[in-house]
């Protein structure tokens, strides 16, 4: 199985100035054959953000419903739970629900809290038929600090982008 390492390369907080979304799906790509990935690739915080601010994917948040509720989510990127709050499997009807969100054709970035449930989401999505699934780096909240806390070691929160609260 492909080791999940917080990306905290050159490119962990930007997007190269004028990259197109085809250049920002074929780094991800790249990024996915470089560390031997079951599914397309890897995006950063600030890729995601602009290739769903631009249309060009699907931002799917496969979060618990209460943290896409009480600590924050992505306007526009729907709910599709990877797991529900306390249950010890997956959702059984999770490609179900993330069909009904992007077709298999349609690419699809999926981000949680550290980028560990949808680095396994996006197993299971390209395993499904999804021909462009991608993890987004770093998560919602990103990696535990020497204190226990999250939020201050990268994450989309972390990168500064635009993120919403109940």
């Amino acid at each position: 199985m492909p080791q999940i390492a917080p990306h905290d390369g050159p490119d962990a907080q930007s997007v190269p100035s004028g990259a197109s979304p085809a250049e920002l799906l074929a780094r991800a790509g790249v990024r996915g054959r470089d560390k031997g990935l079951a599914y397309h690739g890897e995006v950063t915080p600030a890729e995601a953000w602009a290739l769903h601010a631009s249309g060009a994917a699907r931002l799917i948040d496969v979060r618990t419903r209460a943290e896409w509720t009480y600590v924050g989510r992505v306007d526009g990127a729907p709910l599709v739970e990877w797991r529900a709050f306390g249950a010890e499997h997956p959702n059984p009807r999770f490609i179900e629900a993330l069909a009904a969100e992007a077709p298999r054709d349609v690419p699809v970035m999926l981000l949680c809290r550290s980028a560990v449930r949808s680095h396994a989401a996006a197993e299971l999505a390209a395993r499904s038929g999804w021909t462009v699934a991608m993890n987004v780096l770093e998560g919602f909240e990103g990696d535990l600090d020497d204190s226990g806390h999250r939020g201050s070691r990268g994450g989309w929160r972390k990168a500064g982008l635009p993120w919403i609260q109940s």
